[in-house]
């Protein structure tokens, strides 16, 4: 009897398992003849070469598939059981519909997809180039597209980590009324950030990644001094970016990096007398090889169908 340990930590235990260890009970009574044991994020099985060889080819599948859908249920665990018990037999597993415009599967089954035009020329300049501007108003998808870009990357192992940041300026409120340091005082801030990432990675692997840093959401001001290699690097807000800020920011950008920066020219709130550093790297940037700039606008607005109408009305007003 040899033994052989599988890792499970790059998934969702909770998934893989089942409820009550549903999922895994029905890998463990389709070899009884083998020890499986699952013991924290490891997978121990003991047996003979050809048994450990055949329920290594079913967990490993179990793992692509919750890498790529991050859902799994009982179908899916016999299905690959079968799979690998009855290679002869039909296919059982329940195939999936495969749509280029999809970027992945986030939890419970939800699908993260381009859903305008305007999103999918966003998702192509981020595959085509390493720094991609997404400007326009509230509403766009452009901050949710670019988190599930990232996301995407590093699932793929595309990337090490993701490094999400924004400017720490006052929108109408007082942060020094907050109570906390900086990073606690822009965290309510960052809340449409926290929001994306529940959407697509599994709670528990999500702490993970925010306390390994794997996953890395911090102030603007924090950047300062670093050079981000392998990361995924995505800069929110970036209107309230003063001409510094903004070429310290570009600046930071390491080896095999990619940056996308998101924001909305008609909600600055920096003081009157200071410009907007993202409307100053359009002009300064645009026509560099490897820089893209995509204009989303009311066409792409996601939300109640009113978003769209009171972004219009905004706009006339503003001419």
């Amino acid at each position: 009897m040899i033994e052989k340990n599988i890792s499970l930590s790059e998934i969702s235990l909770i998934e893989f398992l089942g409820v009550s260890n549903a999922h895994f009970q029905l890998l463990v009574d389709a070899f009884p003849q083998t020890k499986i044991i699952s013991r924290g994020d490891q997978l121990t099985i003991r047996g003979s070469d050809d048994q450990i060889a055949l329920v290594e080819a079913i967990v490993n599948q179990c793992i692509q598939h919750l890498n790529k859908h991050s859902t799994f249920t009982a179908i899916h665990m016999k299905a690959y059981i079968d799979s690998v018990l009855n290679p002869t037999g039909e296919e059982t597993v329940t195939p999936w519909v495969e749509d280029k415009d999809v970027l992945l599967f986030g939890n419970k089954g939800i699908v993260i997809k381009a859903k305008t035009p305007n999103q999918r020329k966003l998702v192509d300049a981020a595959i085509e180039n390493d720094i991609v501007f997404a400007i326009g108003p509230a509403g766009t998808g452009k901050t949710y597209t670019a988190v599930a870009l990232a996301v995407k990357a590093l699932k793929n192992k595309e990337v090490k980590k993701i490094i999400i940041t924004r400017p720490a300026v006052e929108a109408g409120e007082n942060l020094g009324f907050l109570p906390g340091d900086l990073k606690e005082k822009i965290d309510p801030y960052l809340r449409p950030i926290y929001d994306a990432l529940d959407d697509m990675i599994p709670a528990e692997k999500l702490k993970f990644y925010l306390e390994n840093r794997t996953i890395e959401i911090a102030p603007l001001a924090y950047m300062r001094g670093r050079t981000l290699n392998k990361a995924f690097i995505l800069l929110d807000e970036a209107q309230n970016t003063t001409s510094m800020q903004m070429k310290m920011f570009l600046t930071r950008m390491g080896i095999q990096s990619k940056t996308i920066i998101t924001g909305d020219k008609s909600q600055v709130d920096l003081p009157k007398n200071q410009t907007s550093g993202l409307g100053e790297a359009e002009r300064i940037l645009s026509g560099i090889h490897g820089i893209s700039f995509v204009e989303l606008d009311g066409s792409d607005v996601v939300r109640h169908r009113l978003v769209r109408k009171i972004i219009e009305a905004y706009g006339k007003q503003d001419k």
